[in-house]
């Protein structure tokens, strides 16, 4: 099956990298793009279909390297001061006596395709999911990624999937105090799971999916386990992503725990190589909470060639932000992107990024937006080893995405990148190819009632939403955990 997509925008990739094409075309020839060019000088004679896409941007599909999994994320704690914070975590004596999983396996699953089903109409087409472990027992199992692994092939988006494990967890004592809690045996036994997943995913044997190790927040998983961690990626030769350098109370806990840094614990254990993908990468040498100078972080995560998912957009939403990206591209370090939140929006997340850095260097001219555009597509490519990714040429996956520019609302389109950016969202995801099949088409997704799933997911949030209130520490109501912007009456 050959399909010509016609767009008035498309953003190909040369010699040089990616250039735009006004009024271009890319055929497909099943999995693969076979032509990228001009429309005027299309193959039209070869195209068994032609769909022409209007007014949009077409481009390589996003990939979302910390992308939502679940359906809170964010929504309930980003607003919280210390006290709601604590509030949010476990309590002890949950965690002692009455943990237990929130949702049902069924529950479960409709969580993943809501989350997924949102990947996909905000022109995510590659993700590396994130945990959802508040409301588990303790951590994801290897048939909750199994569910979720066939749920993203159905919907026909590429995972790169793992459960995620650890050996403690953050809770809140009696008097309102933080600790992490370690049971050694549940981090074992996650662990053991993931790499029966990895022999899982071997099995089904689906281009779509790649299986990866997932420890979770580097301050909750032992040195020995992430040591172990590192000895088995190295013997398959697989993706490992981990939480870390993401806050000043990790940096603390690593140092109290291993005394050393977490950038020097990762080096440590065996995880600091090419195969390794750091959520955040935010509190290095360079930040000013840390040292406020260069004293060979970004060096030595250079050398390393290991990869940084910048998470702009919630960086944004926590006030955390990553300290002037420029230092990062010119020290070589590579760079991906991640949503890590609701919504998993990457056209938000790099026009949030291009803002902050604006404010950084005190000047408009300091807006990497092609960084940005680049790390989203091509560095992505590069964190996961794939060349075929991120990119419109000749011999690339077919995996791509359009946005429409097309909405009155958006006003006049000046540069397609930077209208997008400057008047879009990625809900103008107008259509999504990934591995030569559509994904999404008109805004829709091909056979789900995105109404009825709508409706599923509102009800798993409001169970999820409730059930903090047994984990609180000072058993308070829903309403004091989540008080309302102004008073209900």
């Amino acid at each position: 099956m050959k399909t010509l997509l016609t767009s008035a925008f498309v953003l190909a990739h040369g010699p040089s990298g990616h250039g735009l094409l006004r009024d271009g075309a890319v055929l497909v020839e099943d999995r693969r793009v076979a032509w990228v060019g001009p429309r005027e000088e299309a193959p039209v004679a070869e195209a068994h279909r032609i769909l022409g896409l209007g007014q949009s941007l077409l481009m390589p599909g996003l990939i979302d390297l910390d992308a939502l999994a679940d359906i809170d994320h964010l929504i309930l704690d980003s607003w919280c001061d210390d006290e709601h914070s604590a509030r949010l975590r476990w309590s002890e004596e949950y965690l002692r006596s009455a943990r237990h999983d929130v949702l049902t396996a069924e529950e479960r699953s409709t969580m993943r395709r809501y989350a997924l089903a949102q990947l996909a109409l905000h022109g995510i087409t590659s993700f590396m999911p994130i945990a959802a472990e508040v409301n588990t027992a303790w951590a994801e199992t290897h048939d909750d990624l199994l569910d979720l692994a066939r749920t993203a092939s159905k919907l026909g988006l590429r995972g790169f999937v793992g459960p995620s494990y650890r050996s403690g967890v953050h809770a809140t004592t009696a008097d309102g105090g933080h600790v992490i809690a370690f049971d050694d045996e549940e981090g074992r036994r996650g662990f053991e799971e993931a790499v029966r997943f990895l022999d899982t995913v071997e099995e089904l044997a689906d281009p779509l999916l790649t299986g990866v190790l997932m420890p979770c927040r580097i301050e909750t998983v032992r040195e020995e386990l992430l040591a172990e961690t590192a000895r088995i990626a190295a013997e398959r030769g697989v993706l490992v992503r981990v939480h870390a350098l993401q806050g000043l109370s990790e940096r603390s806990e690593v140092l109290r725990e291993h005394g050393t840094t977490p950038l020097e614990l990762l080096e440590r254990t065996g995880l600091l190589n090419d195969r390794l993908l750091i959520a955040h990468g935010v509190y290095l040498d360079i930040h000013d909470a840390v040292h406020g100078e260069d004293r060979g972080d970004l060096a030595t995560l250079a050398e390393a060639g290991a990869s940084i998912i910048h998470c702009p957009l919630t960086n944004t939403r926590y006030a955390d932000h990553l300290v002037r990206l420029g230092r990062y591209l010119d020290a070589g370090v590579q760079i991906c992107l991640g949503t890590d939140s609701f919504p998993p929006d990457l056209i938000r997340g790099i026009d949030a990024g291009i803002h902050v850095a604006q404010e950084q260097y005190g000047e408009p001219a300091n807006h990497f937006t092609a960084d940005y555009i680049n790390a989203a597509t091509l560095g992505g490519a590069r964190a996961l080893h794939r060349p075929d990714l991120g990119r419109l040429e000749s011999g690339a996956t077919a995996d791509l995405v359009a946005f429409a520019l097309d909405d009155f609302r958006a006003g006049p389109v000046e540069d397609p990148i930077r209208s997008l950016l400057l008047s879009g969202t990625g809900r103008d995801c107008r259509f999504s190819m990934v591995d030569g099949r559509i994904v999404t088409q008109d805004g829709l997704i091909p056979g789900v009632d995105l109404e009825q799933l709508r409706r599923d997911g509102q009800a798993v949030f409001d169970k999820l939403r409730g059930a903090y209130t047994e984990r609180d520490h000072l058993a308070g109501s829903v309403d004091e955990l989540f008080p309302p912007v102004f008073p209900v009456h």
